[in-house]
């Protein structure tokens, strides 16, 4: 299983600076209401965030993140709303840093796989002219916002006055009622030959167990186990998505996601030996694979791929209706993804200091790889 923190991104040669002919709200349906905490916007975010149906916008996902990565961010989260009053999206920005150029992002960048406004996939249109009303409100005119991860299927871009100065890979299955049987059919034989086979020789080596986390007395020994092969798999360092100050947000999260049924968090045992395990959420319907790690030692037992497939098994006799298999293009994923919509990452630059930023940010793509990672450091966190 790839890394999450070492994603194969592409990126395209559009623009990236902001438009200042961009159409304007027009006043009389324009209504912000920026909050203080992130508490205050707790109640509307949760409904808008189920409306969404996406895990990573979550209120207690920000919450976590603020907690634990936020830093010395300064939020600047807002709430639009219709003239009624009622929430129609909750615009989570947060200023990462002011020198030598102010850094507007989302809240929960940097661990998240999908961000953007939350609200309605029917309101993103309306919520993309108010997102970017709201980030020249917080640019205040001098400065650079990424917009990261925004999902590819409801392009933000040209609606925000910005352009897309990065696309990552973020394959999909859909499932819409079908079995797993019936989705091995339509496959080829030799793929439903190896799905089958390799369980098979897992059974044969011993004693097979797949133990779902239900119980909070049981997270963070399995959490830790889940770390600790994650670290086993990415022995050489290439990934830091489990480690360091995202080991707290992670067993923070999970807590969280454990209490209100989200959390998909399995540890695949051979005679009571942890070997395998896969980090996921359920939400609104859909099956995110987050993370995974294994034990080198089992490798010649494809123990990795067998646990995959139990998953994704489980998210067709459970009813759901998508898996989503994460950031980053693995060869792996198209194995099982029928589409991609897609991630993006959305640039709007404001002043001279602005325009600089995202000057260097284009130069950096057409940079080797390692050399282009280092320059989206940006803060102290990832920006890719």
């Amino acid at each position: 299983m790839e890394s999450k923190s070492r994603p194969r991104e592409r990126h395209r040669d559009e623009p990236g600076s902001a438009s200042p002919d961009h159409a304007r709200l027009p006043e009389h349906e324009r209504t912000f209401e920026r909050v203080s905490d992130l508490a205050a916007a707790r109640a509307e975010w949760t409904r808008l965030a189920a409306q969404a149906g996406n895990i990573f916008s979550t209120w207690e996902w920000a919450a976590a993140w603020h907690r634990h990565l936020g830093g010395g961010a300064d939020l600047a989260v807002a709430i639009a709303r219709r003239p009624t009053g009622a929430a129609t999206a909750i615009l989570p920005l947060c200023v990462v840093r002011e020198s030598p150029f102010r850094l507007v992002r989302f809240v929960g960048a940097g661990p998240a796989d999908q961000l953007g406004p939350v609200c309605a996939p029917a309101e993103r249109g309306d919520a993309a002219i108010a997102l970017r009303h709201h980030v020249d409100e917080v640019l205040g005119g001098s400065g650079l916002f990424l917009g990261e991860r925004i999902w590819g299927d409801a392009p933000l871009g040209p609606q925000l006055g910005g352009g897309v100065v990065r696309r990552a890979a973020s394959p999909v299955l859909p499932i819409l009622g079908a079995g797993f049987d019936d989705f091995l059919a339509s496959r080829s034989r030799n793929f439903r030959s190896q799905v089958r086979r390799r369980e098979r020789n897992l059974y044969r080596a011993g004693r097979v167990a797949y133990r779902l986390t239900q119980h909070p007395d049981q997270l963070d020994a399995d959490i830790r186990s889940l770390m600790r092969l994650h670290a086993a798999r990415w022995s050489s360092g290439q990934s830091t998505a489990l480690s360091g100050p995202r080991a707290q947000f992670h067993l923070d999260f999970a807590r969280r996601a454990l209490e209100n049924g989200w959390l998909r968090l399995w540890t695949l045992e051979l005679d009571g030996r942890p070997i395998a395990a896969w980090y996921g959420l359920r939400y609104a319907g859909i099956e995110s694979y987050y993370q995974g790690g294994r034990d080198p030692a089992y490798d010649h037992l494809h123990v990795g791929f067998v646990l995959l497939c139990h998953t994704i098994r489980c998210a067709f006799q459970d009813g759901m209706r998508e898996y989503r298999f994460g950031l980053g293009d693995e060869p792996y994923k198209s194995r099982f993804a029928e589409n991609d919509p897609g991630l993006d990452t959305v640039a709007i630059a404001a002043g001279a200091r602005g325009r600089l930023a995202l000057a260097a940010i284009h130069a950096a793509l057409l940079m080797p790889e390692r050399v282009r990672r280092a320059a989206w450091q940006l803060g102290g966190r990832s920006a890719a």
